[in-house]
């Protein structure tokens, strides 16, 4: 996927997305919301509403889809939102492409990392069942840092990688993904087989916006 001279590639640093981007989950996180909304007898969001929050820390996802609850009520519907996400989180497929792909950039020698707005719990758990972990140097959930678009967590794999911003790319199907990552003062590559789809991604002028992994794997192998 890369070429062989560190000089001659673009970037060194890959940090990824996590759902909606490697993993097909976009679908079954909006219905957990929804579904967690109704179960607490709460104004229940459009799909359209549902998708566009993925990406946040829950918390944060929390107070954008229900803002007149107070921070106290949050653990409830987060209780009900990992209810529903759990029971069918064991199968959530990657997109076609992924489990080759990653690997692929791993020993090709670029830093392979990961910026999530879902907790280490959930992320752990998607690495193992993916039979991914071993090829991702560094991960940042969103409890762990400022939630996304802050640019916290891309600034911390940065440091830790020891590499600079314009040597950083970041991958992401959401707004919120190419808005952290404009705050970094990093590039970035959209997806728009996920969360949000290809107008809205392209207002954050992302370098470009890609329809599949595939055609991501195919952008990488050409431009990173």
């Amino acid at each position: 996927m890369a070429k062989d001279s560190k000089n001659t590639r673009q970037f060194d640093l890959l940090v990824f997305d996590w759902d909606g981007t490697l993993m097909d989950s976009t679908a079954v996180i909006a219905t957990s919301i929804r579904a967690a909304c109704a179960d607490l007898n709460l104004p229940v969001p459009s799909e359209a509403e549902a998708r566009h929050i993925i990406g946040l820390g829950l918390n944060q996802a929390i107070a954008q889809l229900q803002p007149q609850l107070s921070p106290d009520e949050y653990p409830a519907l987060a209780a009900r939102y990992r209810f529903h996400f759990l029971g069918n989180d064991h199968a959530l497929p990657l997109f076609e492409g992924v489990a080759e792909t990653i690997p692929r950039l791993h020993n090709a020698g670029y830093w392979v990392t990961v910026a999530t707005g879902k907790n280490r719990h959930g992320l752990d758990r998607a690495l193992d069942q993916s039979g991914l972990r071993k090829f991702f140097h560094a991960s940042r959930c969103g409890e762990e840092s400022f939630s996304k678009p802050h640019p916290a967590m891309l600034q911390e794999l940065m440091a830790l990688c020891d590499v600079t911003p314009e040597r950083t790319l970041m991958i992401g199907d959401t707004s919120h993904d190419l808005e952290m990552a404009r705050n970094a003062g990093v590039p970035a590559v959209g997806v728009s087989y996920g969360a949000h789809d290809e107008s809205t991604l392209q207002e954050y002028e992302p370098l470009c916006v890609v329809k599949s992994f595939l055609e991501l794997a195919s952008w990488l192998a050409q431009h990173a």
